[in-house]
């Protein structure tokens, strides 16, 4: 019997003609942790959805265990021992986690204790803490993690394949999700996993295989790369000057005050919080998970309401504002780009074009009577150019295009909106490093060109790299203040904490 439990060999798929992958090998070992990682459209979803059944290949041949096979379907894949855990998790959450577990493979005749109690046992075995009985819709994304991984086991899966699985995660459940991982290892079973943070794929893999424009780099063992190598084979060019690479020297004075935030509240998560956000500066807003930072900001934009009685005072250019939906927020200049595209960014099976005009059409309140399809195409072409966002063609699906080129969607819907003020909420989660530099350098544009920007984001280089000022938050207010000039990780994490 071979020692590769999975072989692809000259895979290739195509998308009206255009190759998502060409002529792609790959191998993977018995009970080994093989890293995938590559730019944004390099081809590391479409390579894992050929090998689960999610697609068919165009050409090319898969073995699984020395056997040649053609999943078409994932439950084909699954009945060949292979899962694959998606970023956005496919579980139902109107289900219990014991039914979503035993879900396809049921008896005629069930009963729900039963279930339970199995599911119960199962996922004790795992050493995983989650109530069978709870609702999987009310669990936390890290519980919902648990539950994919503890399905795919059940179902006695020799390759499972994680897609960005750590995106979502705090760094405790990283820790954690990793810890899984290794232990999913012991029992022989064998994991790709895909992944944007290259210190994770540096840390957790046995080898590491590098894809740039669909087609296959390097495949080495990991002790063999470290980032800066990654960087440059994934893009071709080295990033390392560019890519949270260099302090800051100077920052933007600060120009109008554009918001100012007094005595903020919306119990439970923020409580009493006050700041200032300055035209022509990136104000940057970092702090722990539950600090309150998102809801700050959603309250802003009118995503969420603050407390009614004694909830604070928000102004804009120096007028109080309560918006209790976004629309009145976006007619009058405030833009809020979301941190889960996936479910508040896009309208998936429309195309980039008409998701870019939706975006325009929201900044008038009472809609307009007139709509054109010319307007529609003339406006995507524009910002596709503008943001260089990659598709085979303006008609595209959202949900065709990989993460980077959908959070691309995202933020040109926004700024088709040609705002005053622009609210970052983790503007670069789960996007590749060229994707990066990128939406970095327009996010550094928007505040060269007078706009007042905020990044609201867990990654300290990322805050160091943009940020003229930074916020710190705690416990749902604003605790500390830096320049850029003066912050330092240290600095900034010992007021996040203490």
């Amino acid at each position: 019997m071979t020692d590769n439990v999975v072989e692809l060999r000259k895979a290739t798929k195509l998308y009206a003609g255009v190759p998502a992958i060409k002529d792609v090998d790959l191998q993977l070992r018995r009970g080994e942790i093989h890293a995938l990682v590559g730019e944004n459209g390099a081809g590391k979803s479409t390579l894992t959805k050929a090998l689960s059944g999610v697609v068919s290949l165009t050409s090319g041949q898969l073995f699984i265990n020395g056997v040649e096979v053609s999943p078409r379907t994932p439950l084909e894949a699954r009945q060949l021992g292979v899962a694959m855990v998606f970023q956005e998790n496919s579980l139902v959450p109107t289900m219990t986690v014991a039914q979503n577990l035993f879900l396809g493979q049921e008896k005629f005749y069930n009963r729900l204790r039963g279930i339970y109690i199995a599911a119960q046992q199962f996922l004790q075995s795992l050493n995983f803490d989650v109530p069978p009985t709870a609702t999987v819709g009310l669990l936390g994304a890290a519980k919902k993690q648990m539950v994919e991984i503890a399905r795919a086991v059940l179902h006695q899966a020799k390759v499972i394949v994680f897609d960005e699985p750590t995106a979502t995660l705090t760094p405790e459940e990283k820790a954690y999700f990793f810890d899984l991982v290794r232990d999913l290892k012991k029992r022989g079973v064998s994991i790709i996993f895909i992944s944007h943070a290259l210190e994770e794929a540096l840390l957790l893999a046995d080898r590491i295989t590098v894809l740039r424009d669909g087609k296959h780099v390097v495949t080495d063992d990991a002790a063999n790369f470290d980032r800066a190598r990654i960087v440059q084979t994934m893009v071709g060019r080295d990033l390392s000057n560019t890519l949270y690479g260099k302090r800051k020297t100077t920052v933007r004075p600060s120009g109008e005050r554009i918001l100012s935030v007094q005595n903020l509240k919306m119990a439970p998560m923020v409580k009493n919080n006050s700041l200032s956000i300055f035209a022509g500066q990136i104000t940057g807003v970092f702090g722990l998970v539950g600090a309150g930072r998102t809801e700050t900001f959603k309250i802003v934009a009118g995503v969420l309401k603050r407390d009614f009685f004694y909830g604070g005072e928000v102004l804009l250019k120096g007028k109080p504002v309560r918006y209790r939906v976004p629309a009145p927020a976006v007619a009058d200049g405030v833009a809020y780009i979301t941190e889960d595209r996936k479910v508040e960014g896009f309208f998936e099976t429309m195309s980039i074009a008409r998701n870019v005009y939706l975006g325009l059409l929201s900044k008038f309140p009472r809609g307009r009577f007139l709509l054109s399809r010319r307007e529609a195409d003339q406006t995507g072409d524009d910002w596709i150019s503008r943001l260089k966002v990659r598709a085979i063609s303006p008609k595209a699906k959202v949900v065709e295009l990989s993460g980077g080129n959908q959070q691309k969607v995202v933020i040109a819907k926004s700024l088709v909106q040609e705002p005053d003020l622009i609210i970052f909420d983790e503007p670069t989660r789960g996007v590749d490093v060229g994707a990066i530099v990128e939406i970095h350098d327009l996010i550094n544009k928007l505040a060269d060109d007078g706009k007042a920007v905020v990044v609201v984001s867990s990654y300290l280089p990322e805050i160091l790299a943009l940020s003229d000022r930074i916020l710190v938050s705690r416990q749902g207010k604003v605790v500390e203040e830096f320049s850029a000039l003066d912050a330092t990780e240290e600095k900034i994490m010992y007021a996040a904490i203490h």
